[in-house]
């Protein structure tokens, strides 16, 4: 039996593709970067001879890059296959490693499953987990972190910005309370993923202790990521193999993808303070005709504290996925949440936790532009999105 899945492509349409903060286009500099280590650098940067060193010199360049940016030391940047396993490699890891202190883990209620899964695991493993509340906009409570903290804790681990409703987190403050505490000094990692390419990944100035860093979100290629991680900071492996990455994170490094992660990173950050005006200026755009073109619309997420490029909005009476499917058959790519969860049916955990109505939160749907969004890309979305909420409230009882 052939489950090979043939997906047909209408080459005469032109796509809108505004999912940016599931995976974005590989920049071309970035493709080039890559290239000479796709074709010829052959070498495994573990072997002695020069094929290897050449190998080797690459990824440690990429590193020392990626650590100038984000004001750490080479020697802190561990390379992983991305988001994901960074935020499961600090959750896992750096819980495992300090048991002998505690056993307390505090995090926020609207992580990404990367981190919510890591502390389940921890917690069949006799960890305490503490989550904390959001507000209806999803800032999380900093009096009730504060008061959370208590002897027993060694990890505190919340978001930049979140990827379902891109509301930013105050990050400084947040380490401010945890530095301050005369009860304990946990370690703190923040999940950067959405971050990058828009806000400022400073360690020193943002206060903390580890930080994830995903190449698919700033146009780099997939399959890579990096964790920085403080050399003061006690951490396990959670993977077995060979000696890379300081005992860390065993495994032949993808040199090409590394390559790609440390140019995507540089592009991104000397962009960042430009490209966001500009995605501000089209996504208020965009939101403002959104709400005049379609009725009993209600925004998602705090529009103070919110990435540039980011829309999350619940559209009432159209089930979201229903929208999704109907406006990507018109050539528009969105999403209803985290595209981590696009087979999962129950309603958003983020749109859940900052007291979305279940029919509202069933009736979400994200658009996140990116570096390639254009006005007359938005403009013609507008008339497509207006016609597709038309026909599924024709074949609803709200008209």
């Amino acid at each position: 039996m052939n489950s090979r899945i043939d997906v047909k492509i209408d080459i005469t349409m032109k796509r809108i593709y505004l999912d940016n903060a599931s995976t974005t286009p590989i920049d071309a500099k970035v493709l080039s970067a890559m290239l000479p280590y796709l074709k010829d650098t052959i070498g495994n940067p573990s072997s002695l001879h020069y094929e290897g060193r050449l190998a080797k010199s690459a990824i440690e360049k990429s590193r020392a890059e990626i650590a100038e940016i984000v004001g750490a030391k080479p020697s802190e940047i561990v390379f992983t296959s991305g988001g994901t396993e960074s935020d499961n490699l600090a959750i896992l890891g750096i819980a495992r490693a300090n048991q002998n202190k505690g056993n307390h883990i505090i995090v926020s209620c609207i992580e990404h499953k990367a981190i919510l899964n890591s502390c389940k695991k921890l917690e069949a493993e006799g960890f305490e987990i503490t989550y904390i509340d959001v507000d209806s906009n999803g800032l999380v409570s900093l009096e009730q972190l504060k008061s959370s903290i208590k002897p027993t804790t060694i990890l505190v681990s919340v978001m930049y910005a979140n990827n379902e409703i891109g509301t930013i987190q105050p990050i400084n403050q947040i380490a401010k309370i945890i530095k301050d505490s005369m009860v304990s000094t946990p370690v703190f990692h923040s999940d950067a993923c959405q971050a990058a390419g828009f806000l400022l990944i400073d360690i020193d100035k943002l206060g903390v202790d580890a930080l994830t860093i995903s190449s698919s979100k700033i146009y780099g290629p997939k399959g890579i990521g990096c964790l920085y991680i403080s050399d003061k900071c006690r951490i396990e492996p959670i993977t077995f193999g060979g000696d890379q990455e300081r005992h860390i994170r065993p495994g032949t490094e993808n040199v090409a993808a590394i390559v790609g992660l440390a140019e995507a990173l540089s592009i991104a950050e000397g962009e960042r303070q430009s490209e966001s005006l500009r995605l501000q200026k089209l996504r208020d755009y965009f939101l403002s005709k959104i709400l005049k073109n379609i009725n009993d619309v209600s925004v998602n997420g705090d529009m103070d504290n919110r990435l540039p490029n980011n829309i999350n909005v619940s559209i009432k009476g159209v089930e979201g996925e229903s929208l999704v499917l109907l406006l990507d058959n018109e050539g528009v790519a969105c999403s209803t949440g985290s595209a981590c969860s696009s087979t999962d049916l129950n309603p958003s955990h983020v749109l859940m936790q900052i007291g979305t109505p279940l029919e509202l939160a069933h009736c979400s749907v994200r658009f996140t532009l990116g570096r390639y969004a254009s006005k007359k890309d938005l403009d013609n979305t507008i008339t497509i999105l207006a016609e597709c909420v038309k026909k599924i409230r024709s074949l609803s009882s709200i008209k």
